[in-house]
């Protein structure tokens, strides 16, 4: 029996501006709405008068078209304001998606009749911090990497857990993932897989070079901070613009402050059946 939930009135469909035919569908997918008496516009993700509208609590749904990239950008934008998010696959991978564009029509059906749940992600805060000043915060629904920069040095790196010494990594970097990023960067390392429900942060060293070569999950409501010690290093926090790193530099990792909220349809096992679809055929590249 699906849970009771609550019927959209107001409607923003994102289009991932660089996907062809993605901007077109958007406003397929924004007519159907309007065809069925709802308020719904449509753009890419670079409208800023779009993102700020979002921002101002103006839609109750954002559906996004896309890829897995669309989806981590529309996560950050949706989060703080508590707007779900369903998302029509148009990009390579669609670990986060649920459908592709030859069947939104009966999935948007389906969620005006209220048959839908919805699936809530974690997501992690990140905090920069330099010599007890912090130099900024964000938030990821994938992973938090510190990791050497083009140079092709490893880097030392500190884990300390909940303020306890955990070890010290030489390696090319360290993950510090969500549930939701272990099939992303923290597969490729090497990390195990976790179902999208939980909310631990996982840690996976990224080529590591006579140090501690296993991942660790952490467990519920666990903190890491990640220390660097040496080498040319960055912070990337979901693929976003790397920043800078000097030796000394804490980046402390947390539960978020807010989840994502994704449309789900059908029952609650879509997860490994989509996993094992997407692990069954050849890598076509990183999400959009």
């Amino acid at each position: 029996m699906l849970e009771p939930v609550r019927i959209p009135c107001r409607v923003i469909v994102a289009a991932h501006p660089s996907i062809p035919d993605a901007v077109t569908e958007a406003a397929a997918v924004s007519a159907f709405f309007q065809a069925r008496g709802l308020e719904s516009t449509h753009g890419t993700l670079n409208d800023i008068t779009l993102r700020k509208r979002l921002k101002d609590g103006e839609f109750d749904l954002l559906v996004a078209i896309g890829g897995d990239g669309t989806m981590l950008r529309v996560s950050h934008l949706c989060a703080p304001s508590n707007v779900p998010i369903l998302g029509i696959n148009m990009g390579r991978l669609g670990f986060l998606m649920q459908f592709g564009r030859e069947q939104w029509h009966t999935a948007l059906e389906q969620l005006l009749k209220g048959e839908y749940w919805i699936e809530n992600r974690m997501m992690i805060r990140a905090e920069l911090r330099r010599a007890d000043k912090s130099l900024g915060n964000w938030h990821a629904l994938n992973e938090v990497v510190v990791c050497r920069t083009a140079a092709v040095r490893p880097v030392r790196v500190s884990a300390s857990v909940d303020g306890m010494q955990l070890t010290n990594y030489v390696a090319d970097g360290l993950i510090a993932a969500t549930p939701t990023g272990s099939t992303a960067y923290a597969l490729a390392a090497g990390g195990p897989i976790l179902p999208p429900e939980l909310r631990n942060i996982l840690l996976v060293p990224i080529a590591p070079h006579l140090s501690v070569d296993r991942a660790v999950v952490l467990s519920e409501g666990t903190s890491v901070s990640i220390t660097l010690r040496g080498g040319d290093a960055v912070l990337s926090v979901d693929g976003q613009k790397p920043v800078g790193l000097a030796e000394g530099d804490l980046v402390d990792v947390r539960a978020g402050d807010y989840a994502a909220q994704f449309i789900r349809f059908g029952d609650r096992e879509y997860f490994y059946r989509n996993l094992t679809a997407h692990m069954n055929q050849p890598s076509a590249g990183f999400p959009r």
